[in-house]
């Protein structure tokens, strides 16, 4: 009999409150704590003036402030926009590889016009307060809103232009082109060029967008960056009885706290966390004696809903859901950006190209990349039984008794009667056990078997069976059943007797950005309107000895489009590279 260890976890007897702040207990939990490298992000964006309608794409990058290579600390990282009230208006979880990921914000027009900040962050970067964020100045403008006081001055005297100097580093690579002028919708080849050899390895963005109509302090590129950050906490600024965030080094950090109805905490509780679906995630917990509990959710699962429940329905309890606070963005200075009338032009300009990009955006869609597929069953190798192959009888019971041939209902003299599922003896002196297996409905965890012996069995699609033992929790399993509705959403109106069923929030899906070719164009592309200002978006491009080519093509838009290569070689050195080229009417 093969048998299968789902791992569980079971916490410190420390203080974990229901914002999961662990406390430090002693001087040796400080120090391995502090063994722990800090860490810093850079952000490079799609700003810094963005409109209502348009996407924010930025490309994040994360550090070990110790010695400023790609972190392995963080599993995940996020993004988050803040208004000058300090409000978090937009916030994302998105995953990181080696330190990298990328994503983007719709700014739709429920957000007003102001002057915001981007921040970019882990959670344990956290500890060190806001000072080891990245934050970054972004100007939001709203031109369907008639209240624009926020980026309004009272004075009638004319700001002069400020000159922003930026800058750069053109040493180690660089970006060629083979003129400096184009036509609209004409290609454009181009190829980064590494002239260090190994010095010059490294991951870079490279951004080609239209320069803004308005005068704007630029966005942060990594040579700023790299000066401003470069003094920031290389560890965790902490004491003994301080509380922290805990860092999410295994995958997304997923707690609760389990009490009775007294609200006294349940110590030594055994909890079962499902995240439903096809490909589901099932983990286990144990709770500490303050009745909290925690999981990490490493696999890329499909669905934000997590169902948490006790094990056993041994009595009742109540489960809370776990919360990590934001940090206090309240004292930030913003970069005042300031509406002129020269303005107003450009800005109807922009916001009606916005609503024609828009309009034939299904045409020009972006592609989700998929994950790394999930195998909910372990290694195990599942017999899948398609009911509409069958007889179909009334209930789940009855189905049990007439088509499967390997698992049915134990009675239970003491207590519900649970479904077994036969062993698969790999060995003639391998002993007989009488354990019940795990069963699961799309996904969800049953913990009662008997409340599901009436379930209508024409809503079952297909039923599957995998003969292993399992040991989860310090409790033995005999196979495990995962039934698949039709429909696939038992888990939507599911309400567990003893737990929650509540919505998580999901990383954000990596895409593929989509790229306009022209030569592959319909008959009818020509009257497709293309008023895209950016013209290339590459979040990541590793470098290595080769020149990397890149081919694009220019739209509709004509004047100055700014060419950047911004990011940092493999010894963290950063690197900035600007150019211009210029589009003009290709009829003219």
């Amino acid at each position: 009999m093969k048998k299968h260890w789902i791992a569980f976890l079971i916490l410190a007897a420390v203080a974990l409150p229901v914002q999961a702040q662990y406390v430090i207990g002693s001087q040796e939990e400080l120090q391995n704590l502090k063994s722990l490298p800090q860490e810093k992000v850079f952000l490079h964006h799609t700003g810094p003036i963005i409109f209502t309608g348009e996407y924010l794409h930025y490309s994040f990058y994360c550090f070990n402030a110790q010695n400023n290579r790609a972190s392995n600390v963080s599993f995940v990282g996020y993004v988050a926009l803040v208004n000058q009230q300090g409000e978090y208006v937009l916030e994302q979880k998105i995953r990181l590889q080696r330190g990298k990921s990328q994503g983007d914000f719709f700014i739709n027009t429920d957000v007003p016009s102001g002057n915001y900040k981007l921040l970019g962050y882990t959670q344990w970067m956290k500890n060190n307060g806001m000072e080891q964020v990245f934050k970054d100045d972004l100007v939001i403008i709203n031109p369907y809103q008639v209240d624009q006081s926020q980026l309004l001055t009272d004075t009638t005297e004319e700001t002069p232009i400020a000159d922003y100097d930026q800058p750069l580093d053109s040493s180690v690579v660089q970006l060629k082109l083979d003129k400096e002028v184009f036509g609209t919708r004409e290609k454009v080849t181009m190829s980064l060029k590494n002239y260090k050899a190994q010095l010059g390895h490294g991951n870079y963005t490279i951004k080609i967008q239209k320069k803004s109509e308005m005068d704007v302090r630029p966005a942060k590129n990594a040579i700023s960056y790299a000066n401003e950050y470069l003094n920031v906490k290389g560890a965790l600024d902490k004491t003994v009885g301080d509380s922290l965030f805990l860092p999410e080094q295994r995958g997304e950090l997923l707690f609760g706290k389990v009490t009775d109805k007294s609200g006294n905490s349940m110590g030594d509780t055994k909890m079962v966390v499902s995240v439903p679906g096809e490909e589901f995630l099932l983990k286990f917990a144990t709770t500490d004696d303050n009745g909290n509990f925690y999981t990490y959710l490493r696999k890329d699962y499909k669905q934000g809903r997590a169902i948490m429940q006790v094990s056993e329905n041994i009595q009742d309890v109540e489960v809370a859901l776990g919360s990590v606070p934001h940090l206090d963005a309240s004292e930030l200075d913003f970069n005042p950006f300031v509406l002129k009338p020269g303005y107003a032009d450009a800005i109807e300009l922009r916001s009606v190209h916005n609503q024609l990009e828009n309009q034939f955006f299904s045409i020009k869609p972006d592609s989700v990349l998929l994950g790394t597929p999930i195998d909910p069953f372990d290694g195990g190798l599942p017999q899948t039984i398609n009911l509409d192959d069958f007889t179909r009888f009334p209930t789940f019971q009855e189905t049990l008794v007439e088509v499967l041939n390997y698992a049915g209902y134990r009675n239970n003299p003491n207590g519900s009667d649970y479904i077994r599922i036969a062993q698969d003896f790999e060995t003639y002196n391998e002993k007989a056990n009488d354990f019940p297996a795990i069963v699961l409905f799309d996904g969800v965890y049953i913990p009662d078997h008997e409340k599901i012996k009436d379930f209508d069995a024409k809503q079952i699609e297909s039923i599957s069976l995998v003969r292993d033992q399992f040991r989860m929790a310090g409790k033995d399993y005999q196979g495990m059943m995962a039934v698949t509705t039709i429909e696939g959403d038992f888990f939507e109106n599911y309400v567990p007797e003893h737990g929650i069923n509540v919505p998580i929030k999901k990383a954000s899906p990596k895409k593929n950005y989509f790229k306009q070719r022209y030569q592959v164009e319909s008959a009818n592309g020509k009257r497709i309107p293309d008023y895209r200002r950016i013209l290339l978006w590459e979040p990541h491009v590793e470098v290595a000895e080769e020149d990397v080519q890149f081919e694009f093509y220019t739209s509709d838009l004509t004047g100055e489009f700014e060419v950047v290569l911004d990011g940092f070689t493999t010894y963290g050195k950063p690197i900035t590279v600007y150019s211009t080229i210029i589009v003009k009417d290709a009829s003219q």
